[in-house]
C-alpha cells in the first residue's frame, strides 16, 4: 500500500513537471542559457518530414511550417564567410538561439571549419547550390542537378559526420522552376522558400534591415525569416531584431529533419497554412467544390403537351416557336399592307412630327375651326397673319388629292 502511494506521488510529480515544460514561457527556456539569464532562447524543436510537405514558405508556396502565433524560424543563406558568419554565430550563441543555415558549396570548400562550427553549435545545416547562380529558373535540368550535387558534396565533405546534413535546399534567389523542384522532391529533399525577407542582400542600412524584418513579421504574425550571414549589415541588425523579438513576445523555433529515430512532430494539414481558416473568420471566396461522380447518367423524358395542363388556344404564348411547329398549333396573322403606314403629305400629323412646324400646324388647325372673320380691317389682318404663318402648309392641306408618303421621308425633308 505504501509502495503504491509512492508510485502515485512520483507519477504526479512527473506529470506536473512535463506540464510545466509544455507551458513554459520563453524566460524559462532562457534559464537554460548559461551566463545569459535574459536570453531569448529556443522555445521548441519542430521535426518535419520532407516527403510529407516538400515545399514550404508562403513567398512562393501554399504551405509553410506549422508554427503557432508569434513563432519565428531564423534562416541564413550564402555562408559560411568567417568574418561575418562567426559574428552571427556568437550573437546566436549568446541568446541560445538555434537557426537553419543554407550553405554554398564553394564557401564550404573554402571554409570547412565554418561548417563544422555550425554543426557543433547545434544549428541545422542545409544547402544552397554550388556557386549561387541566379538562373535556376531557366538553366537546363542537368546543370541545375550539377549545382545541387556540388553544394551537397562539399558541404557534406566539410562535416565530421555527413549524416548531420539536413535534406533542406533553398534555390538561389528563390528562382523557382518546376523541373528543379520535382528533382529535389524525388530525392527526398525539402524545398525551402520563406515567409518574409529583410532585404539584407540589398545596399541598405542595417537599421533598414531591422525595420523591414520587424515590420514584415508583425504583418504576418509568425513565419520563416530570410537573412544572410555573410552581410555586415545583417550582423549589425541582428541584435536589434532579437531584442525586439523578446520585447514583443516572439519565440524561436528550431527545425530539424525527421529520421528513423526521430519521428516528425504530429501536425494536421491545416496547421501548414500561414493563416488557417476558422469558423469565426469569414473567407473571401467560396471553398473549392469537389468534382461529383453521378451514380447514373440516365435523363428524364421531356414533358408532353398533355402534361402542360393548358388549353390549345394559349399554347402560342407559352411554347417556343419550334415546339409550336411540332405541335401543329401555330396560328399566323396576315402581314399588314404598306398603305397602313402611309401618311398624306402636308397633314397635321406630318407637321406635328417636326419641332419647327408644330406652331404652324396649330395655327392651321385653329384657322380651319374658327368661323370666317368679318370683312373689316381686323379680318384682313388676321388673314394675313394666318397666311404668313404657314402658306405652304395651308396650300398642301387644301389639296384635293394628297400624295401618300412615308413618315420618315417627310420628317427628313422638313427638318
Amino acid at each position: 500500500m505504501i509502495g503504491s502511494s509512492v508510485v502515485f506521488r512520483t507519477r504526479s510529480w512527473i506529470v506536473l513537471f512535463l506540464g510545466l515544460l509544455t507551458t513554459a514561457s520563453p524566460a524559462a527556456f532562457a534559464a537554460e542559457c548559461p551566463g545569459h539569464p535574459d536570453a531569448l532562447g529556443t522555445s521548441r524543436t519542430l521535426v518535419v518530414d520532407p516527403h510529407e510537405h516538400p515545399r514550404i514558405g508562403t513567398m512562393q508556396y501554399r504551405e509553410t511550417l506549422p508554427l503557432k502565433d508569434h513563432e519565428v524560424v531564423l534562416t541564413f543563406d550564402d555562408g559560411p564567410l568567417p568574418k561575418n558568419s562567426n559574428q552571427v554565430l556568437k550573437i546566436l550563441a549568446d541568446e541560445c538561439i538555434k537557426a537553419t543555415f543554407f550553405i554554398i558549396g564553394e564557401q564550404a570548400k573554402a571554409n570547412p571549419e565554418g561548417v563544422r562550427k555550425l554543426v557543433a553549435a547545434g544549428h541545422t545545416v542545409g544547402t544552397h547550390s554550388m556557386n549561387h547562380p541566379l538562373t535556376f529558373n531557366k538553366m537546363p535540368l542537368d546543370k541545375a542537378e550539377a549545382q545541387i550535387n556540388g553544394g551537397i558534396e562539399w558541404t557534406s565533405a566539410a562535416m565530421t559526420d555527413p549524416s548531420k546534413l539536413a535534406p533542406f535546399f533553398r534555390i538561389p534567389g528563390l528562382m523557382r522552376a518546376e523541373g528543379v523542384e520535382n528533382l529535389l522532391i524525388s530525392r527526398g529533399i525539402q524545398v525551402w522558400s520563406a515567409d518574409f525577407p529583410a532585404d539584407d542582400w540589398r545596399h541598405i542600412s542595417s537599421d533598414r534591415v531591422y525595420q523591414l524584418a520587424m515590420q514584415r513579421l508583425e504583418a504576418k504574425g509568425k513565419g520563416i525569416l530570410l537573412l544572410h550571414d555573410i552581410q555586415a549589415r545583417t550582423v549589425a541588425a541582428l541584435p536589434k531584431i532579437i531584442h525586439d523579438l523578446k520585447a514583443r513576445g516572439y519565440r524561436i523555433v528550431h527545425v530539424v529533419p525527421a529520421t528513423a529515430d526521430r519521428p516528425a512532430t504530429p501536425t494536421t494539414a491545416v496547421e501548414w497554412l500561414l493563416h488557417p481558416p476558422t469558423e469565426t473568420t469569414p473567407i473571401a471566396r467560396w471553398p473549392v467544390v469537389p468534382n461529383f461522380v453521378f451514380t447514373q447518367t440516365a435523363t428524364l423524358p421531356a414533358p408532353g403537351l398533355a402534361d402542360l395542363n393548358t388549353q390549345t388556344a394559349h399554347l402560342p404564348l407559352l411554347l417556343p416557336r419550334k415546339t409550336m411547329a411540332q405541335a401543329d398549333v401555330a396560328a399566323t396573322l396576315a402581314a399588314p399592307g404598306r398603305e397602313l403606314f402611309a401618311i398624306p403629305e402636308g397633314s397635321v400629323e406630318v407637321l406635328l412630327s417636326t419641332t419647327l412646324s408644330r406652331r404652324a400646324a396649330t395655327r392651321l388647325a385653329m384657322a380651319a375651326e374658327a368661323p370666317q372673320a368679318g370683312k373689316g380691317k381686323a379680318g384682313r389682318v388676321q388673314a394675313r397673319r394666318t397666311a404668313h404663318a404657314a402658306p405652304k402648309h395651308a396650300a398642301q392641306a387644301k389639296s384635293a388629292t394628297p400624295r401618300p408618303t412615308r413618315l420618315a421621308t417627310s420628317v427628313k425633308k422638313r427638318a
